[in-house]
C-alpha cells in the first residue's frame, strides 16, 4: 500500500498493481486534478510469496483479509473517504472482501469486467456502485478510458460523512406485495411520531441487506412484519435470505417486533421452475415470472418453529403479533390460500420453541387490517422510547 504524504479525504484504489497499473495511474491522475489525494492498496498477488502448492483461493481470501484491515485502519484515521476498485473477475472478488466492513453511505465505486452474475452478489451484499466496462481491461484505451475517467471524477467528487448523533430514530421494515397495505399504514404511523421507517423487500436480497444493516449498527429497532423468506430458506425458493435471517436484531439487542407475513407462501419463477416435487401443491401465478406455493401446516410449523429458536438467542426484547384472520392478502376468507389449519401450525412451531420472556399477542384481525398495524407500531414506540431512557441512564 502506498500512501501519499499527509493524504486526507483521499480515495483509497484497490487493484491488482501487476496487472492494472495503467488503469490506475490513469485514475489516479484525474482523482489528483480534482484536489483529493490518493492511497494505493495492492492486492496482486505479485506483492506476497507465492509457492506452486499455494491454494489460490486461500492466497486471494487472505490477500483481501489484509487489505480489509488496511482500508478499515485507514477509515478508522480519517485519511479515506471514498473507494474506488479496478478489477477482473478475481480482482471483484477481493474488492467484495475489502470494502466488506465499510459503513454504509461510505462512497464505494467498482470498475469492473467480471461476470455479471459476480457483480450481482457484490450488489446484494453492499451498497456498491457498479462500472461494468463490457470489455476487459487491458490498458487504457478508447473504450476503457470512457468508463475509466468518469468513475475517476464520479469517485472524486463523493465524500464520506459520518452520520450525527442527533439523527431521527430508524426503524426497520419488511414487505411484499402482499403486506403493503401493514406497510404503508406501519410506515405512516411512525412518521406521525417523528421515526423514520425504512422498508426492504422479503425478497431475498432485501433480507441479507436489512441483517447487514441492522448488524453495522444502522437501526434503532425492527417491525419484521414480513418473515416470508424463512419459508423460501426451508422449501428451497427464490426467496430465501439464507439461514440467518432473523438473526441481527438478537445480535444488537434491539427491539424487534415480529409477525408471520407472507409466511404462506414460497417463492418460485415461472411456472416450469418448480420442482417436479411440488407437483401436487396448490400454486398461484402472482405473475407471469413469480409462481407462488402455498406452504403445508407441517411446513408453517417449522417455519414457526424456527423463528422461536431465533427469537430464543435474543439479547434484547422480542414481541411477536399473530394475526388470526390471515398473514397475506391471498390468504383470508374465500382467497387462494386461505387455510387457518395452517395458519395455527406456525403459531404451534413458534410456541413450541419460543421461551417464556418473549409474550406472544394474539389479535382477532387480519394481517393487513390497521388494527393490526396500529399494534405493531404502538409496541415499537414503547420499546424505542425504552430503550433511549436506558442509554442515558448508562
Amino acid at each position: 500500500m502506498s500512501q501519499e504524504k499527509l493524504a486526507q479525504d483521499a480515495v483509497a484504489i484497490v487493484a491488482t498493481m501487476d496487472t492494472k497499473q495503467a488503469e490506475v495511474s490513469y485514475v489516479a491522475d484525474i482523482i489528483r486534478a480534482s484536489g483529493r489525494g490518493v492511497v494505493l492498496v495492492d492486492v496482486g498477488t505479485s506483492s506476497v510469496a507465492v509457492t506452486r502448492s499455494a491454494d489460490p483461493a486461500a492466497l486471494l481470501a487472505d490477500i483481501g483479509r489484509r487489505a480489509r484491515s488496511s482500508v478499515n485502519a485507514l477509515l478508522e484515521e480519517g485519511q479515506i473517504s471514498a473507494i474506488i476498485g479496478i478489477a477482473g473477475g478475481k480482482g471483484s472478488g477481493v474488492y467484495g472482501e475489502v470494502i466488506a466492513d465499510l459503513p454504509f453511505g461510505f462512497p464505494k465505486l467498482l470498475v469492473s469486467s467480471a461476470r455479471p452474475a459476480l457483480l450481482a452478489e457484490l450488489a446484494a451484499k453492499s451498497d456498491v456502485l457498479l462500472y461494468p466496462t463490457l470489455v476487459d481491461l487491458f490498458g487504457v484505451n478508447g473504450f476503457t478510458g470512457r468508463i475509466l475517467e468518469n468513475a475517476a471524477r464520479a469517485i472524486g467528487a463523493m465524500h464520506y460523512k459520518p452520520r450525527g448523533q442527533n439523527r431521527r430514530r430508524i426503524v426497520a421494515i419488511t414487505a411484499f406485495g402482499v403486506t403493503t397495505p401493514a406497510v404503508d399504514q406501519c410506515v405512516r404511523l411512525l412518521s406521525e411520531k417523528d421515526i423514520e421507517a425504512i422498508v426492504f423487500p422479503a425478497n431475498g436480497s432485501g433480507g441479507r441487506k436489512m441483517e447487514a444493516l441492522i448488524d453495522a449498527g444502522e437501526f434503532d429497532a425492527v417491525l419484521d412484519l414480513t418473515t416470508t423468506e424463512l419459508a423460501d430458506e426451508l422449501s428451497g425458493g427464490t426467496a430465501s435470505a439464507g439461514p440467518d435471517r432473523l438473526t441481527a436484531a438478537g445480535r444488537r439487542g434491539i427491539p424487534q417486533l415480529i409477525a408471520p407475513g407472507a409466511v404462506d407462501m414460497v417463492n418460485f419463477g415461472v411456472a416450469s421452475s418448480v420442482p417436479e416435487r411440488f407437483s401436487r401443491r396448490k400454486f398461484y401465478s402472482h405473475t407471469p415470472y413469480t409462481t407462488l406455493m402455498r406452504t403445508t401446516p407441517e411446513e408453517t410449523f417449522e417455519i414457526g418453529r424456527r423463528t422461536g429458536l431465533k427469537l430464543a438467542a435474543a439479547k434484547g426484547t422480542a414481541h411477536v403479533l399473530w394475526p388470526s384472520k390471515g398473514v397475506s392478502d391471498y390468504d383470508r376468507d374465500g382467497a387462494i390460500f386461505y387455510d387457518p389449519d395452517a395458519n395455527a401450525a406456525w403459531l404451534s412451531g413458534l410456541r413450541s420453541a419460543l421461551p417464556p420472556s418473549v409474550i406472544v399477542q394474539e389479535m382477532p384481525y387480519h394481517i393487513n387490517d390497521p388494527a393490526f398495524a396500529a399494534a405493531a407500531v404502538s409496541w415499537i414506540l414503547q420499546n424505542i422510547e425504552e430503550e433511549v431512557v436506558s442509554h442515558e441512564n448508562v
